[in-house]
């Protein structure tokens, strides 16, 4: 431990150092003092027989320090009297800096949280997924489709989960959660308030043990939990225990009433627990077990459905398991599991299933619904903040090849003194790195207002029982990438100023020449200039073709019309304590409700609205046409609606008739729509023609009375053709043999949206559904807003993308025009002399004026050679990104060319101007 007790007590020991020496010289004086000689004659010969004292002391130094690391401390202490002594260059250069380092962190700390975080259990990297994809929310029958990869399963039922958990020893356990979210109205005992919401989600027994966590409160579950018979239990997340429940203790071993069925909470999850799952949807704030499920869902249930899955996969290996030999094992037992249904098996399923596979994938992230929605837009994000990052470092760049220029003369006394070049480039790029890290930590707080804006535009429209744990605060892996992006920034971009400052040539010294050198620095200068404004170019260039994308999206003929139409969505009427048989005249009773509001001219409800954000769909068979083949597609979505629904929502008709008086009593009947008519009858009429959901016998329950226009129904898929898709009359059902046909039946009877439409936009409207819902049944929750808005939200994400895009458009443009402007003025400052010159020889003040823009054009034209080729490269390689705009698009790219112009033009006219102003004898004086 010697060595740092001599790091403590370095500056004793120096002090002790130059008191010895001291007296040495001291005695040397009085001695050659006593000899006859005068004070001054002996300290002059004292001196010169001692030597060089500073460097004597530095030479002892050495014996016990290191030599390398005092230089390093000394350097930034001086490196930081500099930029004190410069406030106008150290705030220029920060304010850069944290512009070009928070934009990349802030984006940096999204992609860790959303794209390289792990779930916080026990050895996640033991963990494995069942499928490469998440996938939401089902899927039925024997095939399966994963991202248009066919027989790539991603989802399971309830039996084949149970297959694999005991017949894959490969696995040290084998849990499944329910891919979605269970929708639950959750009230305290002896409670008097309305219900609180929360997301459920159903588990099996083995959930948490699976994935290594221990309990906060009480217990988890135990496989006795999930057995059919079992007494009802829940667990808590933490979250929701603490944000909804004040940490109240007394909540485990309380009995909860969930839906209108007694459960008792007997645990609260661990703090930062998410469970396995991740979508923008919200989290879990209430785990079940699977066995719960019928409890609460009735005949709609899942768990003994086969033909249904819905369930994602997780386990966890044991040591030492080949993950290619348990996919093997797995595959296997899929097929096994699949060819123990054939008697289930529609002849499509039949022809396939034995191309069915699945995948095993790492499972340590869970099923990350946010990592697929937005790992694209996060990594072109990321790309964006790296190009203003790099258009910033340009300027710092600049800035201290400028301050070194103008230093030049101090160096080359330096130099002349003794110093090496390996001294000097070690001070300058120490005052680089050093500068570069005052940057990052003022970029550290630019990150988290970045980063708060983005969650802002991403999640605003979020609900509030919905929580997703992504944080603005920059974590300890945050920090420490600010700290690497600011240590790289002032090395890498601070080694040629500090390069090219040191080359001060000593001559220079003992001449004393005052008449700056800038030909080195000057080309270098203008090539970083070019290069900011090739990248600014590309920026702007970008963010021009996503805002573009957004308007196309935004305004698009989506076959109906929003205006003056408001959506209503309902909470299930079951959450409220209604019976299935009680949907029909519920809903007839609050649509006859909402038609009394004044100003509302149409009311009309459907299973699913157009661009609500859900679908529903399946196999259609049409009568007089043979079974269809195994690689024709045959799916079809359809909802259910309530009369003049097409009028409400402004869709139009093209032939028949809609859906209006047709009772339970009538025949049933169906509107389709024109996808629906192309794909299945070609150019033949289909008004009169019946079809039905697979399989064939069913190809009778639907008479087609009426053809509607294509009306995009899913949030997504704006680019692909229109879905084919078909409507029935809310009144009429159908008994289905096929218990997945009849589950889907009775959800659909849940008219989740209504359609108001009310032209005049009567004053406090939503006021007055709220009012008119609560009057029907106080239990009974809902939200509306304007269509028009509610499209908007659709294209959030977009936005956000947007936005952001042309925010660090705008910054690099800034950062560009600022970096010309330095250059141009710098320039103008060393050619005072010559412009005093010319004006002298008769030059007048527009020449010197075009003389200095010429330069600076000069300059952005060469940029604008190398950025717009770079721009269309750009283009291209987002093109997946954009709706109805071309990769390369002429009157984009000549918009982001004259903004450009027109920033570098307000940027190179001031030092212009001032170079036009110059004294033509003061200039020559000074010289």
């Amino acid at each position: 431990m010697g060595w740092l007790r001599q790091l403590f007590t370095r500056q004793r020991r120096y002090n002790e150092l130059s008191e010895s020496i001291r007296e040495h010289l001291e005695e040397k004086i009085a001695d050659l003092t006593d000899r006859g000689l005068t004070r001054q004659e002996a300290e002059r010969t004292a001196r010169r027989d001692f030597g060089n004292v500073t460097r004597i002391e530095e030479r002892s130094r050495e014996v016990w320090q290191w030599p390398t690391v005092e230089g390093i401390v000394a350097d930034v202490r001086f490196a930081l009297r500099q930029l004190i002594k410069s406030p106008g260059f150290t705030i220029t250069a920060v304010l850069t800096l944290a512009l070009g380092i928070g934009a990349t962190t802030a984006i940096f700390t999204l992609v860790q949280q959303v794209m390289l975080q792990s779930l916080p259990v026990t050895s996640p990297d033991q963990l494995w997924r069942i499928g490469d994809e998440p996938h939401c929310c089902d899927w039925t029958g024997y095939s399966q489709d994963s991202d248009d990869e066919p027989g790539n399963w991603t989802l399971f039922s309830w039996e084949a989960y149970r297959q694999f958990r005991a017949n894959t020893p490969g696995f040290q356990d084998l849990a499944a959660l329910q891919s979605g979210s269970m929708p639950l109205r959750v009230l305290r005992p002896g409670s008097s308030g309305p219900p609180d919401t929360a997301n459920g989600e159903f588990v099996s027994g083995n959930f948490f043990q699976t994935l290594g966590v221990s309990a906060w409160r009480g217990r988890l579950f135990v496989d006795a939990d999930d057995r059919d018979g079992a007494p009802p239990v829940a667990v808590m997340s933490f979250h929701a225990w603490r944000e909804k429940y004040g940490s109240d203790s007394s909540v485990v071993g309380s009995t909860y009433s969930i839906n209108h069925q007694a459960f008792t909470i007997i645990g609260v999850a661990p703090a930062g627990f998410i469970g396995a799952k991740m979508a923008s949807w919200g989290l879990a704030d209430i785990w079940m077990p699977l066995a719960t499920e019928p409890l609460l869902l009735g005949t709609t249930a899942r768990i003994k459905n086969t033909r249904v899955d819905w369930l994602d996969l997780i386990g966890r290996a044991r040591p030492g398991t080949n993950p290619k030999a348990l996919q093997a094992q797995l595959q296997g037992e899929l097929q096994g599991w699949l060819s123990s249904h054939l008697a289930d098996m529609t002849p499509q399923e039949k022809a396939v299933w034995h191309k069915q596979s699945l995948r095993l994938s790492p499972g340590g992230a869970g099923f990350s619904f946010l990592r697929k929605a937005y790992s694209r837009d996060l990594l072109l994000l990321m790309v964006t903040a790296c190009c203003v990052l790099l258009v910033a470092c340009a300027n710092i760049a600049n800035l201290l090849l400028a301050q070194g220029l103008k230093k030049r003369h101090q160096t080359a006394v330096r130099v002349a003194l003794g110093a090496s070049h390996g001294r000097l480039v070690r001070k300058a790029l120490l005052e680089s790195v050093t500068l570069s890290l005052i940057g990052g930590a003022a970029g550290v707080a630019v990150a988290w207002a970045g980063a708060r804006l983005i969650l802002y535009l991403a999640f605003h429209t979020q609900k509030q029982s919905s929580w997703i744990p992504v944080q603005a605060s920059p974590s300890t892996v945050v920090l420490l990438f600010a700290l690497g992006v600011s240590v790289l920034t002032g090395a890498i971009f601070g080694m040629m100023p500090a390069w090219m400052t040191s080359q001060a040539d000593p001559v220079e010294a003992l001449r004393g020449a005052s008449r700056a050198i800038a030909g080195g620095g000057h080309w270098a200068q203008k090539a970083l200039v070019i290069a900011q404004a090739a990248v600014s170019l590309v920026l702007l260039s970008a963010a021009a073709m996503l805002g573009d994308s957004l308007r196309n999206l935004e305004h698009q003929d989506f076959g109906f019309n929003p205006d003056g139409r408001y959506l209503v969505s309902i909470g299930s009427p079951l959450l409220a304590n209604y019976k299935q048989e009680q949907l029909v005249p519920l809903y007839r009773q609050i649509q006859d409700r909402f038609k009394a509001i004044p100003g509302a001219r149409s009311v009309s409800g459907a299973t699913y609205a157009p661009m609500s954000g859900n679908q529903a769909g399946h196999e259609i068979r049409i009568q007089g046409k043979p079974e269809p083949g195994p690689k024709e597609d045959i799916f079809a979505d359809w909802t259910r609606i309530t009369p003049r629904f097409f009028d409400t929502i402004g869709a139009r008709m093209l032939a028949g008739r809609a859906i209006d008086d047709d009772t339970a009593s009538t025949r049933r009947v169906a509107v389709i729509n024109q996808a629906f008519a192309k794909k299945f009858f070609g150019g033949q009429n289909p008004i009169g023609r019946h079809f039905g959901p697979g399989p064939i016998k069913n190809t009778a329950t639907y008479e087609i009375v009426g053809v509607v226009q294509n009306i995009h129904y899913v949030s997504w898929g704006f680019t692909d053709p229109d879905r084919p898709m078909y409507y029935v009359p809310e009144a009429q059902t159908v008994a289905f043999d096929q218990r997945d046909l009849q589950s889907d039946e009775l959800v659909s009877q849940n008219l989740w949206s209504t359609v108001i439409w009310a032209p005049d936009h009567p004053a406090n409207l939503f006021t007055q559904i709220k009012n008119a819902l609560a009057e029907i049944n106080p239990n009974l929750t809902c939200t509306a807003l304007p269509y028009s808005q509610a499209i908007q939200e659709t294209f959030d994400q977009q936005n956000m993308i947007a936005s952001l895009a042309w925010l660090f458009g705008a910054v690099g443009l800034a950062l560009a025009a600022i970096g010309l402007y330095g250059v141009t003025a710098y320039g103008v400052e060393q050619r005072t002399s010559e412009i005093g010159v010319r004006m002298a020889l008769g030059a007048d003040r527009g020449s010197v004026t075009a003389m200095v823009l010429r330069g600076a054009f000069w300059q952005v034209g060469i940029g604008l050679g190398i950025g717009i080729p770079a721009a269309i490269g750009a283009g291209y390689l987002m093109s997946s990104q954009l709706f109805g705009v071309a990769p390369w698009n002429p009157l984009l790219l000549a918009g982001a060319t004259l903004l450009l112009g027109l920033a570098a033009l307000c940027a190179a006219v001031i030092p212009a101007r001032r170079a036009a102003s110059t004294d033509p004898m003061q200039a020559l004086r000074s010289e």
